[in-house]
């Protein structure tokens, strides 16, 4: 099967949230507080190196922290996964101490789950392939450089380099990092059985 697609689910699928999905979910939070947080420690210095290069150019990085809503939405495929997923990762991050505290970093992932759940949810829950999640992927990057316009750029003039730079390369970053990397994730995974009792173990064979 190809890396970068996958059949439409033919069927209506069941939207009820089951205990191994709240488990599931829940657990891709946890990895994902663990890799959030290590990506703000590991990113903290060359941050602004990247940023002296181009005013704006570091937003590639943020993908780093976009990834649990739509790798959560893709394997459990329940409306809410990906606001879930988002939610615990970042409690859990400002838990272990990270630069921006708990309320910022909980408000940034709501709002980053949120838009990633609106793709999915605009397909009904019924489409499910790498464009879909590399679109998830985009919209929770734009979700990420909203919050940091309102809150840190709102001041600067539209024509200002740093916030379109920022805006692009933070797109970007959550269609690789979030969107394509989460889909080869999801089907790695789903090679070794684990998925055997998700729609997404079913897909991924078809």
């Amino acid at each position: 099967m190809s890396s970068t697609s996958s059949p439409t689910q033919p069927v209506v699928q069941d939207l009820k949230w089951r205990v191994v999905d709240i488990v599931v979910a829940a657990a891709i939070g946890v990895a994902s507080s663990l890799i959030y947080w290590l990506a703000a420690v590991l990113t903290a210095a060359p941050w602004p190196l990247i940023d002296a290069i181009l005013p704006g150019l570091a937003g590639i990085l943020n993908g780093f922290w976009l990834f649990a809503g739509p790798l959560a939405s893709i394997i459990v495929r329940k409306p809410g996964a990906a606001v879930f997923a988002e939610i615990v990762a970042a409690i859990l991050e400002a838990l272990f101490g990270n630069q921006w505290g708990g309320v910022e970093t909980v408000l940034i992932a709501l709002i980053q789950g949120l838009l990633a759940e609106l793709v999915f949810a605009a397909f009904r829950y019924r489409k499910w392939n790498v464009w879909v999640t590399m679109l998830a992927g985009a919209f929770s990057g734009v979700g990420c450089w909203a919050y940091s316009f309102v809150k840190k750029l709102v001041a600067m003039k539209s024509t200002a380099a740093y916030g379109p730079v920022y805006f692009t390369t933070t797109v970007i970053s959550g269609i690789v990092i979030a969107g394509w990397l989460m889909w080869l994730l999801y089907l790695a995974i789903a090679k070794t059985g684990a998925l055997d009792k998700f729609a997404s173990g079913h897909t991924s064979k078809a």
